[in-house]
Parts: C-alpha cells; structure tokens; sequence
C-alpha cells in the first residue's frame, strides 16, 4: 500500500449514492448525497400523488418513514379533486393536463420529491413537469395498502382495486403478518385482514413513538432515583412515571418491587420540575389503551386468518370432489 507524503491532506470520502435517512438533518445535509440538501429544505418531507377511482389526491408524508424498517407512514391529506376523465389526467402522449398540473404545483415546494404509485407517472412528470420523482417497491406498498383503506383518507372515495391488486398481497402486510406468527398466501388475503393488520400496526408505531419518549424521560429514573430502567419496557415505563405523578400504587404495579416502589413514591417530589404530570398520566391512559386495542385487534386478526384458511381449502378441494363425482357418474 503507497504511504501518503508528509503534509499532504487524505483524499475526501466520496459521497454516499443514497441518502442515509437514520441520520439526523445536519448530517444529512453534510453527507453530500444526491438531493440531501434539497431534502433537509423541505424538512424531510415529500409529495404523494394518489390516483383514486373518480380523481387525484395530493398528500404530504415525512420522506424519512418511506426508508426506515417497521415505521410508521406518516401521511395526510392536502387535498382532492375529482377528475371527469382521469386518462387525460396524465397519458404518454399529452403529459399532465392543466388541472392536475395547477393541482400538483400548488402544493409542491421548490425541488421536493414527488412519491407516484406508477413507473409511467413518474416518467410523464419527469419529462413534462421537471419534477423529480419517487417509485420503488417500497413506494408500491404504499400505495397498495392507501387504495385498500382510501376510505380512511378520502371519505367519499370507495375502493376499486382492479383484479392484480385484490389477489395480491404487499411485502410490508406479508411480513407484518408473518412476524405475529400468520403465514397466510396472497391470494387468501381480504378486506378484513388488511384492516385489522393496519390498526395493529398502528398501534405497534404509536407505541413505539411512546417507547422513545419515555426512554428520554428515563434518564431521570437514573440520575434521581438511581433506578436501572434500560431493559424496561413502554408500560413499565409509563407506569413507573403515572405512580411519580400520582404518588399512588394499584394492584397492577406489582410489576415493580418493593424496593423501587419505595423509591419512586419516597423521590416523586424531586421529579417536580423534570416531568409534566398531565402528559405522563395521559401515556400511561394511552397504552393502556393501545394494548386493549392491539389485543381486541389480534384476536379478530387470528379468526380472520382462519376462516381464510377454511375458504382457501374449500376452494382446492372442490375441484377435487368435482372430478371425482364426474368419474363416479361416468362408470
């Protein structure tokens, strides 16, 4: 390997091809990755244009949640409009009518990303708009799972899933299910599945999003009561601060022992300043609540999945029971 000469500075790490989305803004903005900087302008945050089945939808979604595993999408609304012909809309040959292009143009930032659920859009756009474009097979399993809960962000929208897209299941829902233990096929998966699968994964992000905060507010488990809360989970947590607050102990804290109990009643005036009783109450209501919910969810979850299972061996045996009535009557 050569050696460098004295006094000559390394060569400069080449920038990354993509943007590590697990660091913070600032680190984001140095990195010198394509579009960063642009990126970190709109605050992280991207346009989604969702083709519905009597318009289009514009939403905004934080760009980060799109790359990181097992978060949450988090998306809204900005607005909608109905189209009286969507295939003029957007085609190869005219490009992006006038509606949709005022439509999209009066939302979008200067060089924010626009997210698309179509290879051809995100060329028609490109090429005609000057708008830089995002698809990929994560971005097909958003807009997979937004067409079958489009009620949920567009009220007066119904869903119209053409046939690939009813049989189909998306690498996201296939390994969420498969992590609570449902191996199910594509072609098994309905309505009810996929409804009961978003809320759980729901409350798995809501969770989590306490989880980190109340990980935060641990430090002063340690630096005032001296109590290891590392291997703690969000419902110790939360109700190791709801007793702080309240100054109270229920049957359902004997999670803790007496020592610590001890500790964070003989301490709960020192945390005075350092926590806010309403909003550690409130988390300690709120996952509560999510485990109920998560729980009721589950169950539905795993009777769904049954009858799924009973309907797809009905279908692979009919056949069967068919051929064999057929040669029973032909002898």
């Amino acid at each position: 390997m050569p050696r460098r000469r004295r006094g000559v500075p390394p060569a400069p790490s080449p920038a990354p091809a993509t943007i590590d989305y697990s660091l913070t803004y600032n680190e984001i903005a140095a990195s010198g990755a394509p579009g960063a900087k642009d990126f970190v302008k709109n605050h992280g945050l991207y346009l989604l244009l969702l083709e519905t089945p009597s318009g289009f939808s514009i939403f905004s979604l934080c760009g980060v949640y799109i790359h990181l595993p097992d978060a949450i999408q988090v998306i809204w609304l900005k607005e909608f409009q109905k189209f009286d012909d969507k295939s003029s809309a957007i085609n190869v040959d005219t490009g992006v009518n006038k509606q949709l292009t005022e439509m999209i143009m009066k939302w979008r930032r200067p060089a924010q990303k626009l997210v698309v659920g179509k290879p051809e859009y995100k060329s028609i756009i490109e090429t005609t708009l000057g708008i830089p474009c995002l698809y990929d097979e994560v971005v097909m399993d958003i807009m997979w799972a937004m067409k079958r809960l489009i009620r949920y962000f567009v009220p007066t929208e119904t869903p119209e899933l053409p046939e690939e897209d009813s049989l189909t299941m998306s690498q996201g829902l296939r390994m969420f299910l498969s992590r609570y233990g449902f191996e199910i096929e594509p072609e098994m998966v309905y309505s009810d599945i996929v409804r009961a699968a978003a809320i759980v994964f729901r409350c798995d992000a809501v969770e989590k999003d306490l989880y980190e905060h109340l990980q935060h507010l641990g430090r002063h488990l340690k630096n005032v009561s001296g109590i290891d809360y590392e291997n703690w989970g969000t419902v110790k947590l939360a109700t190791a601060f709801k007793i702080i607050c309240s100054r109270k102990i229920d049957k359902s804290d004997e999670m803790f022992s007496d020592d610590v109990r001890s500790k964070l009643l003989d301490d709960a005036d020192k945390y005075k300043d350092l926590v806010f009783p309403t909003g550690c109450i409130a988390n300690y209501k709120k996952i509560l609540g999510l485990n109920i919910l998560r729980n009721d969810k589950m169950d539905q979850l795993a009777e769904f999945v049954k009858v799924a299972r009973i309907k797809a061996e009905h279908v692979r045996v009919k056949p069967m029971l068919n051929r064999s009535l057929n040669l029973l009557q032909a002898k």
